[in-house]
Protein backbone atom coordinates (compact mmCIF):
# COMPACT_ATOMS: atom_id res chain seq x y z
CA UNK A 1 0.00 0.00 0.00
CA UNK A 2 1.35 3.14 -0.80
CA UNK A 3 0.23 6.88 -1.03
CA UNK A 4 1.67 10.39 -2.35
CA UNK A 5 5.01 11.46 -0.25
CA UNK A 6 6.09 7.87 -0.12
CA UNK A 7 9.69 7.39 -0.31
CA UNK A 8 10.44 5.49 -3.72
CA UNK A 9 12.96 3.15 -2.77
CA UNK A 10 10.62 2.00 0.28
CA UNK A 11 7.70 0.84 -2.35
CA UNK A 12 10.73 -0.41 -5.25
CA UNK A 13 13.21 -2.28 -2.75
CA UNK A 14 10.75 -4.52 -1.53
CA UNK A 15 8.97 -5.15 -4.87
CA UNK A 16 12.49 -5.73 -6.61
CA UNK A 17 13.60 -8.51 -3.78
CA UNK A 18 9.90 -10.50 -4.57
CA UNK A 19 10.09 -9.97 -8.37
CA UNK A 20 13.47 -11.26 -8.62
CA UNK A 21 12.91 -14.22 -6.58
CA UNK A 22 9.95 -14.96 -8.64
CA UNK A 23 12.15 -14.85 -11.31
CA UNK A 24 14.41 -17.09 -9.71
CA UNK A 25 11.74 -19.90 -10.08
CA UNK A 26 10.50 -19.66 -6.51
CA UNK A 27 7.26 -21.96 -6.06
CA UNK A 28 4.84 -20.61 -5.46
CA UNK A 29 5.68 -17.04 -6.49
CA UNK A 30 4.88 -13.96 -5.57
CA UNK A 31 1.86 -11.90 -7.02
CA UNK A 32 2.28 -8.20 -6.45
CA UNK A 33 -0.94 -5.71 -5.98
CA UNK A 34 -0.20 -1.62 -5.66
CA UNK A 35 -2.56 0.15 -4.15
CA UNK A 36 -3.39 3.66 -2.89
CA UNK A 37 -6.20 5.87 -1.37
CA UNK A 38 -8.47 6.42 -4.80
CA UNK A 39 -6.67 4.09 -7.22
CA UNK A 40 -4.75 7.09 -8.51
CA UNK A 41 -1.36 7.21 -8.98
CA UNK A 42 1.10 8.26 -6.24
CA UNK A 43 4.17 10.45 -6.60
CA UNK A 44 7.19 10.18 -4.14
CA UNK A 45 9.55 12.93 -2.44
CA UNK A 46 11.97 12.55 -4.88
CA UNK A 47 8.86 13.43 -7.65
CA UNK A 48 8.82 10.07 -9.54
CA UNK A 49 5.26 9.28 -10.21
CA UNK A 50 3.98 5.93 -9.67
CA UNK A 51 1.03 4.17 -11.19
CA UNK A 52 -0.54 1.22 -9.19
CA UNK A 53 -3.10 -1.32 -9.74
CA UNK A 54 -5.91 -0.77 -7.61
CA UNK A 55 -7.88 1.87 -4.85
CA UNK A 56 -7.28 0.78 -1.58
CA UNK A 57 -10.68 1.19 -0.18
CA UNK A 58 -12.44 -1.05 -3.44
CA UNK A 59 -9.36 -3.84 -2.04
CA UNK A 60 -9.99 -3.44 1.29
CA UNK A 61 -14.25 -3.91 0.88
CA UNK A 62 -13.06 -7.43 -1.26
CA UNK A 63 -13.15 -11.13 0.15
CA UNK A 64 -9.58 -12.48 -1.19
CA UNK A 65 -7.57 -13.93 1.27
CA UNK A 66 -3.58 -12.03 1.53
CA UNK A 67 -0.93 -13.05 1.79
CA UNK A 68 1.14 -9.95 2.99
CA UNK A 69 0.58 -6.43 3.82
CA UNK A 70 3.16 -4.48 3.31
CA UNK A 71 2.70 -0.56 4.01
CA UNK A 72 5.65 1.76 3.16
CA UNK A 73 6.83 4.63 4.44
CA UNK A 74 7.99 8.07 3.64
CA UNK A 75 7.02 11.67 4.64
CA UNK A 76 3.85 11.69 3.58
CA UNK A 77 1.92 8.88 5.69
CA UNK A 78 0.28 11.58 8.12
CA UNK A 79 -1.31 12.94 5.41
CA UNK A 80 -2.56 9.71 4.37
CA UNK A 81 -3.42 8.73 7.74
CA UNK A 82 -5.80 11.82 7.90
CA UNK A 83 -7.07 11.02 5.11
CA UNK A 84 -10.64 9.58 5.46
CA UNK A 85 -10.82 6.13 5.76
CA UNK A 86 -7.34 4.99 4.74
CA UNK A 87 -6.91 3.91 8.31
CA UNK A 88 -9.85 1.52 8.36
CA UNK A 89 -8.79 0.50 4.76
CA UNK A 90 -5.69 -0.61 5.96
CA UNK A 91 -7.37 -2.42 9.25
CA UNK A 92 -10.14 -4.80 7.35
CA UNK A 93 -6.77 -5.35 5.02
CA UNK A 94 -4.68 -6.76 7.93
CA UNK A 95 -7.77 -8.86 9.32
CA UNK A 96 -7.72 -11.10 6.22
CA UNK A 97 -3.69 -11.08 5.80
CA UNK A 98 -1.49 -14.06 7.12
CA UNK A 99 1.11 -11.48 7.82
CA UNK A 100 1.25 -7.97 8.05
CA UNK A 101 4.49 -5.38 7.45
CA UNK A 102 6.06 -2.13 7.16
CA UNK A 103 8.74 -0.15 5.99
CA UNK A 104 9.88 3.07 7.67
CA UNK A 105 7.11 5.28 9.27
CA UNK A 106 5.06 2.90 7.57
CA UNK A 107 4.82 1.70 10.85
CA UNK A 108 2.94 4.63 12.15
CA UNK A 109 -0.14 3.71 9.56
CA UNK A 110 0.05 0.22 11.43
CA UNK A 111 0.26 1.69 14.68
CA UNK A 112 -2.70 3.95 13.91
CA UNK A 113 -4.44 1.23 12.95
CA UNK A 114 -4.04 -0.47 16.32
CA UNK A 115 -1.68 -3.58 14.73
CA UNK A 116 1.26 -2.93 17.10
CA UNK A 117 -0.70 -2.67 20.38
CA UNK A 118 1.29 -4.77 22.80
CA UNK A 119 4.16 -5.65 20.19
CA UNK A 120 7.48 -5.08 19.05
CA UNK A 121 8.44 -3.07 16.08
CA UNK A 122 10.95 -0.78 14.62
CA UNK A 123 10.85 2.39 12.09
CA UNK A 124 13.52 5.00 10.94
CA UNK A 125 15.76 5.29 13.63
CA UNK A 126 14.61 9.12 13.14
CA UNK A 127 11.07 8.93 13.82
CA UNK A 128 11.03 5.91 16.85
CA UNK A 129 10.42 8.18 19.57
CA UNK A 130 7.67 9.74 17.57
CA UNK A 131 6.40 6.06 17.35
CA UNK A 132 6.64 5.47 21.10
CA UNK A 133 5.07 9.06 21.85
CA UNK A 134 2.27 8.73 19.76
CA UNK A 135 1.67 5.32 20.29
CA UNK A 136 2.85 3.94 24.11
CA UNK A 137 1.09 0.53 23.78
CA UNK A 138 4.17 -0.12 21.61
CA UNK A 139 7.33 -1.25 22.64
CA UNK A 140 9.75 0.06 19.78
CA UNK A 141 13.10 -1.10 19.25
CA UNK A 142 15.37 1.92 18.49
CA UNK A 143 18.56 0.00 16.96
CA UNK A 144 17.04 -2.94 14.98
CA UNK A 145 16.93 -4.01 11.24
CA UNK A 146 13.42 -5.61 11.63
CA UNK A 147 11.41 -6.26 14.07
CA UNK A 148 9.15 -9.62 13.61
CA UNK A 149 6.27 -9.94 16.45
CA UNK A 150 4.14 -12.92 15.69
CA UNK A 151 2.63 -12.04 11.83
CA UNK A 152 3.57 -8.69 12.51
CA UNK A 153 6.43 -7.45 10.32
CA UNK A 154 8.24 -3.56 10.84
CA UNK A 155 11.50 -2.61 9.49
CA UNK A 156 13.97 0.50 9.75
CA UNK A 157 13.90 3.01 6.97
CA UNK A 158 15.11 3.11 3.09
CA UNK A 159 17.17 0.02 2.02
CA UNK A 160 16.44 -1.58 5.59
CA UNK A 161 12.85 -2.83 3.51
CA UNK A 162 15.47 -5.21 0.94
CA UNK A 163 16.23 -6.73 4.25
CA UNK A 164 12.98 -7.13 5.49
CA UNK A 165 11.64 -8.65 1.98
CA UNK A 166 14.81 -10.61 2.28
CA UNK A 167 13.43 -12.04 5.66
CA UNK A 168 10.08 -12.47 4.89
CA UNK A 169 11.40 -14.47 1.25
CA UNK A 170 13.11 -16.49 3.69
CA UNK A 171 10.48 -17.12 6.32
CA UNK A 172 8.65 -18.32 2.41
CA UNK A 173 11.51 -20.30 0.69
CA UNK A 174 14.23 -20.99 3.38
CA UNK A 175 17.66 -19.26 3.64
CA UNK A 176 19.07 -20.61 0.43
CA UNK A 177 16.37 -18.87 -1.63
CA UNK A 178 16.84 -15.60 0.51
CA UNK A 179 20.62 -16.00 -0.04
CA UNK A 180 20.07 -16.48 -3.91
CA UNK A 181 18.32 -13.61 -4.21
CA UNK A 182 20.42 -11.10 -2.21
CA UNK A 183 23.41 -12.64 -4.63
CA UNK A 184 21.15 -11.46 -7.89
CA UNK A 185 20.20 -7.91 -6.79
CA UNK A 186 24.14 -8.07 -5.76
CA UNK A 187 22.96 -6.87 -1.73
CA UNK A 188 26.89 -7.07 -0.25
CA UNK A 189 25.40 -8.62 3.26
CA UNK A 190 22.11 -9.49 4.06
CA UNK A 191 21.42 -8.14 7.40
CA UNK A 192 19.51 -9.72 10.17
CA UNK A 193 17.17 -8.37 12.08
CA UNK A 194 18.99 -7.84 15.05
CA UNK A 195 21.47 -5.85 13.28
CA UNK A 196 21.70 -2.57 14.32
CA UNK A 197 21.00 0.36 12.52
CA UNK A 198 24.06 2.42 13.06
CA UNK A 199 27.36 1.04 13.55
CA UNK A 200 29.48 2.32 16.52
CA UNK A 201 31.92 4.27 14.07
CA UNK A 202 28.98 6.18 12.88
CA UNK A 203 27.78 6.85 16.29
CA UNK A 204 31.28 8.63 17.13
CA UNK A 205 31.44 10.94 14.59
CA UNK A 206 29.04 13.39 15.85
CA UNK A 207 31.03 14.32 18.98
CA UNK A 208 32.03 18.52 19.62
CA UNK A 209 35.60 17.31 21.77
CA UNK A 210 38.52 17.28 19.73
CA UNK A 211 40.57 15.05 21.81
CA UNK A 212 37.80 12.84 22.08
CA UNK A 213 37.41 12.78 18.11
CA UNK A 214 41.11 11.95 17.58
CA UNK A 215 40.64 9.15 20.11
CA UNK A 216 37.45 7.44 18.35
CA UNK A 217 39.26 8.19 15.04
CA UNK A 218 42.35 5.76 16.18
CA UNK A 219 40.14 2.80 17.87
CA UNK A 220 38.96 1.25 15.22
CA UNK A 221 42.58 0.17 13.83
CA UNK A 222 43.67 -0.47 17.12
CA UNK A 223 41.16 -2.69 18.76
CA UNK A 224 43.72 -5.41 19.98
CA UNK A 225 45.91 -2.75 21.69
CA UNK A 226 44.76 -2.67 25.85
CA UNK A 227 41.99 -0.22 25.30
CA UNK A 228 40.49 -0.11 29.41
CA UNK A 229 39.25 3.08 30.55
CA UNK A 230 42.52 3.99 32.11
CA UNK A 231 44.47 3.16 29.04
CA UNK A 232 42.81 5.11 26.93
CA UNK A 233 42.17 8.18 29.59
CA UNK A 234 46.11 8.62 29.74
CA UNK A 235 45.80 8.51 25.51
CA UNK A 236 44.19 11.94 25.76
CA UNK A 237 45.44 13.08 28.99
CA UNK A 238 42.56 13.05 31.42
CA UNK A 239 42.06 11.40 34.45
CA UNK A 240 39.96 7.92 33.68
CA UNK A 241 36.79 9.52 35.54
CA UNK A 242 36.71 12.98 33.92
CA UNK A 243 37.16 10.62 30.44
CA UNK A 244 34.33 8.49 31.39
CA UNK A 245 31.93 11.37 31.93
CA UNK A 246 32.90 13.53 28.88
CA UNK A 247 33.12 10.09 27.31
CA UNK A 248 29.29 9.34 28.33
CA UNK A 249 28.37 12.59 27.28
CA UNK A 250 29.58 13.13 24.11
CA UNK A 251 29.01 9.32 22.49
CA UNK A 252 25.75 8.43 24.37
CA UNK A 253 27.78 5.19 25.50
CA UNK A 254 30.52 3.94 28.25
CA UNK A 255 33.84 3.61 26.79
CA UNK A 256 33.44 0.06 27.18
CA UNK A 257 30.10 -0.48 25.54
CA UNK A 258 31.49 1.48 22.64
CA UNK A 259 35.39 -0.49 22.33
CA UNK A 260 32.60 -3.55 22.21
CA UNK A 261 30.78 -2.24 19.44
CA UNK A 262 33.63 -1.60 17.00
CA UNK A 263 35.43 -4.76 18.31
CA UNK A 264 31.42 -6.67 17.65
CA UNK A 265 31.52 -4.78 14.16
CA UNK A 266 35.04 -5.78 13.34
CA UNK A 267 34.33 -9.33 13.61
CA UNK A 268 31.05 -8.99 11.69
CA UNK A 269 33.29 -8.31 8.97
CA UNK A 270 35.83 -10.79 9.16
CA UNK A 271 33.26 -13.32 9.59
CA UNK A 272 31.74 -12.33 6.34
CA UNK A 273 35.20 -11.89 4.13
CA UNK A 274 37.60 -14.51 5.77
CA UNK A 275 37.33 -18.37 6.69
CA UNK A 276 39.12 -17.27 9.47
CA UNK A 277 38.31 -19.17 12.72
CA UNK A 278 35.81 -17.80 15.14
CA UNK A 279 38.84 -17.94 17.68
CA UNK A 280 41.42 -16.08 15.52
CA UNK A 281 38.88 -13.39 14.69
CA UNK A 282 38.54 -12.71 18.42
CA UNK A 283 41.48 -12.01 19.09
CA UNK A 284 42.38 -9.87 16.32
CA UNK A 285 39.52 -7.63 17.54
CA UNK A 286 40.46 -7.46 20.96
CA UNK A 287 38.46 -10.09 22.75
CA UNK A 288 40.71 -12.62 24.46
CA UNK A 289 38.73 -15.66 23.91
CA UNK A 290 36.33 -16.97 21.51
CA UNK A 291 33.45 -16.91 24.25
CA UNK A 292 33.59 -13.52 25.48
CA UNK A 293 33.20 -12.88 21.05
CA UNK A 294 30.28 -14.75 21.34
CA UNK A 295 28.28 -13.16 24.49
CA UNK A 296 29.29 -10.11 22.77
CA UNK A 297 28.31 -11.05 19.22
CA UNK A 298 24.95 -12.35 20.92
CA UNK A 299 24.40 -8.95 23.07
CA UNK A 300 24.66 -6.78 20.09
CA UNK A 301 23.78 -8.76 17.01
CA UNK A 302 20.83 -11.57 18.39
CA UNK A 303 22.48 -14.30 16.87
CA UNK A 304 26.07 -15.97 17.36
CA UNK A 305 29.22 -15.63 15.43
CA UNK A 306 28.77 -18.78 13.62
CA UNK A 307 25.26 -18.35 12.18
CA UNK A 308 26.08 -14.89 11.52
CA UNK A 309 28.82 -16.44 8.86
CA UNK A 310 26.29 -18.98 7.66
CA UNK A 311 24.23 -16.07 6.30
CA UNK A 312 26.88 -13.84 4.95
CA UNK A 313 30.33 -15.79 4.21
CA UNK A 314 31.43 -15.32 1.26
CA UNK A 315 33.22 -17.83 -1.33
CA UNK A 316 36.97 -17.84 -0.96
CA UNK A 317 39.11 -18.46 -3.43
Amino acid sequence: MSYDGHQLLDLAGPVEVFTTVSFLGAAPDYEITTVSPGGRPVTSTSGITVSVDGDLAATAAAEEPIDTLLVVGGIGVDAAIATPGVVESVSRLASRSTRVASVCTGAMMLAAAGLLDGRQATTHWAMCDELERRHPGTSVLADRIHVRDDHVWTSAGVTAGMDLALALVEDDHGARMAQQAAGWLVVFMRRPGGQQQFSAALRAQETTEPQLRELLAWLPDHLADDLTVASMARRVGMSPRSFARTFRREVDVTPAAHVEHLRVDAAKTLLATTDSSVATIARRVGFRHAETLHRAFRRAVGTTPDRYRQHFARSYA
